[in-house]
């Protein structure tokens, strides 16, 4: 089987969502295959699972929704995987659809070769975890790659979004505070969205129900809780 399910890259497309793609009817195309495993990841078939949509299907999909949406989410699993995926972001803008890519951050290269063509119109950058958990919460990875992604995205021209899924027993809300600080300090200045995990689905880890904080008064000012 192959690793990374290139040769069916999607896994499944949702054909319409007013809340992914900001203040822009979209699609968003879910790439099978990931190269983290987060525990606390809700998408685990997308993760382990094999494509089974192809670029021509995905294609066709889009070329019947010309003026109805104005834009595709590539998502997943985690899309800057898929090797053909510049020349796929290509046909896709020729549609004249807009792009907003959502990625975990550990491929640098694809984010800066994908800016550099001018194939992508927005970003939502998740910051999975300061780099002592990065390893406990999502099975390996790099906070370092993540902040040469960030840098790449903060030196460009792009909209972007930092965004973190947060379990409170992965991670505490000082910690989160932190991490929000470091955005700060880094040239951040837009909100940094925290997602709370959502409980009564399966995920990647075996997790117990997330309590949240009674007194979120501790995040206030500091980072944006988005549902």
């Amino acid at each position: 089987m192959n690793p990374l399910n290139v040769m069916l890259p999607l896994y499944d497309i949702t054909r319409f969502t007013l809340l992914d793609y900001p203040d822009i009817p979209a699609a968003i195309f879910w790439f099978a295959g990931c190269n983290l495993r987060c525990t606390y990841c809700y998408n685990p078939d997308i993760v382990f699972g094999q494509g089974k949509l192809s670029e021509e299907e995905a294609l066709a999909f889009l070329s019947s929704r010309c003026g109805l949406l104005e834009g595709v989410v590539l998502s997943g699993g985690e899309c800057t995987l898929y090797p053909n995926l510049i020349p796929f972001c290509r046909s896709i803008k020729a549609l004249g659809f807009k792009i907003k890519l959502d990625t975990n951050a550990m491929r640098p290269d694809v984010i800066r070769a994908l800016i550099r063509e001018n194939l992508i119109d927005y970003a939502a950058l998740d910051y999975k975890a300061p780099a002592s958990k990065m390893t406990d919460i999502c099975g390996g990875g790099s906070e370092k790659r993540f902040w040469e992604s960030f840098d790449i995205l903060r030196q460009s021209s792009l909209a972007y979004e930092v965004r973190t899924t947060w379990h409170s027993d992965l991670l505490e809300a000082k910690e989160l505070i932190e991490m929000a600080q470091k955005l700060k300090a880094s040239g951040y200045d837009a909100p940094y969205y925290v997602q709370p995990f959502r409980n009564g689905v399966e995920t990647i880890g075996a997790l117990a129900p997330m309590h949240q904080l009674s007194d979120l008064s501790l995040l206030i000012d500091t980072i944006c809780m988005r549902n």
